[in-house]
């Protein structure tokens, strides 16, 4: 925020009128930071968050919705999304979380030796063919096609 920079500048000599046009701010704006600097909607959200990190610790392995309902039980009234907006705002994680299948995972070493040498042109037809392997599950278990 801008605003403790244009109050500054006001301090060292400069007016108002001038830093608010230079860093293309509304004075209106401004002047109504400087009698509240801080908003009731700050202050809500700074309580929420407080219940939500009360509540996590009471119990770590609440996600953001049981997190949302012991914050409601407390007192503090809001939505599941906004729970988990300001879950992932402030970093409450839950400590039992899924683990992701397939995504992550390094390559392990190649299978086969690579004759192609990653050089897919061929100087004459028939002297380079390219096949591609894919996997299907079946009730038998894994078919691999070629």
């Amino acid at each position: 925020m801008t605003y403790p920079l244009v109050s500054e500048l006001a301090d060292a000599g400069i007016p108002v009128t001038v830093s608010c046009r230079v860093l293309k701010l509304a004075r209106q704006p401004y002047y109504r930071w400087r009698n509240d600097p801080v908003r009731d909607a700050d202050v809500l959200r700074a309580y929420r968050i407080n219940a939500l990190h009360d509540a996590h610790h009471e119990d770590p392995t609440f996600g953001y919705r049981y997190l949302a309902d012991e914050a409601r039980r407390a007192g503090w009234r809001m939505s599941r999304r906004t729970a988990w907006k300001l879950c992932s705002q402030a970093g409450i994680l839950s400590s039992a979380q899924r683990r992701r299948r397939g995504k992550g995972k390094k390559a392990g070493p190649p299978v086969f030796d690579d004759h192609v040498q990653r050089v897919f042109r061929a100087d004459a037809p028939n002297r380079l063919w390219l096949t591609d392997i894919t996997e299907h599950w079946t009730s038998e278990g894994k078919l691999y096609c070629c």
